[in-house]
């Protein structure tokens, strides 16, 4: 980004987010997107980015939706900004920040798709447990869902991550931030029963330390496991939505907050930097909160 006209601070800010919070490149590459585009609407509009106005910065986010830029695209953006002007806070550059009071209309977030209890029990029963594969995957879909798990997170567990006696697995998510999921009793017995009994039919290498082998004996993709779950979803007979390994995701979420769990826990569980991430999972069907309505208020009939 050099030649542009954020003084040499928008690098400390991108070095900032791959070194302090172990931002993908990936996440780095739409940041320096972000405040490049920011710097040439400035320039165009003869405005100083170090001293922008909110009202400025309201200019360029009508701007941005009238170029096209959707609701989410705009937010992304207005929240690079913010982190920028934050650090800029922090290093002493600026006393004020400009986004502070802003916030990028955006549409509402479509709710997660899930499943029901039932269709999970069905899903998960579909493996044949008495072949290598079926246990492997029986443990697996155990795991996905009971843990809560991003497919990578699932396909990248290793020996190692697997805390037994203590009932818990290691996760290694997204910017490599560790965290600590519970493993429930389910779940737990059926990974020691493909560990003891199962795994070493795959052969793996001495050094192979993956949990979940392929037929070769080495670890697993996210598109095999993307297909073997659309596999099993289709032999359990859910034909109402594509389940995918971010459902089951989506479902351990749900089915949490359904029974009241802490909404800070479940941040924890899923490993969200955010807690307005996990709030999209409280969402409550009309029936339900007809029922508790009924149930619980004294003005009910």
């Amino acid at each position: 980004m050099s030649g542009t006209r954020l003084g040499g601070w928008e690098l400390d800010y991108l070095e900032y987010l791959r070194v302090e919070l172990g931002r993908s490149e990936r996440t780095l590459r739409s940041y320096t997107a972000d405040l490049r585009q920011f710097d040439a609407w400035c320039t165009e509009e003869k405005i100083d980015p170090m001293s922008v106005t909110p009202a400025q910065l309201r200019r360029w986010l009508a701007a941005l939706e009238q170029k096209g830029c959707g609701g989410r695209t705009r937010a992304r953006k207005l929240s690079t900004l913010r982190g920028f002007f934050r650090r800029l806070m922090d290093s002493g550059r600026v006393d004020k920040d400009p986004t502070e009071l802003l916030k990028a209309r955006e549409r509402r977030r479509p709710l997660p798709k899930t499943l029901t209890r039932e269709e999970v029990d069905r899903l998960i029963a579909q493996p044949v447990t008495t072949e290598a594969t079926g246990l492997r995957d029986r443990a697996m879909l155990e795991v996905a869902y009971g843990c809560g798990l991003r497919v990578s997170e699932v396909i990248g567990l290793q020996l190692a991550d697997v805390e037994g006696e203590e009932g818990f697995v290691r996760c290694y998510g997204k910017g490599s931030k560790e965290r600590l999921v519970p493993l429930g009793d389910e779940a737990a017995h059926w990974l020691e029963r493909y560990v003891a009994e199962g795994r070493l039919k795959f052969n793996p290498a001495p050094r192979e330390q993956s949990v979940f082998l392929g037929r070769r004996g080495g670890p697993l993709t996210r598109q095999w496991f993307g297909k073997l779950l659309k596999q099993y979803a289709t032999d359990a007979g859910i034909a109402r939505a594509r389940v995918t390994p971010h459902v089951l995701r989506h479902s351990f979420a749900t089915h949490l907050l359904e029974g009241n769990a802490d909404l800070r826990a479940v941040q924890a569980m899923l490993g969200h930097t955010q807690i307005a991430t996990t709030e999209i999972y409280t969402h409550v069907d009309r029936a339900r909160l007809r029922a508790v309505y009924d149930a619980h208020h004294p003005r009910a009939r």
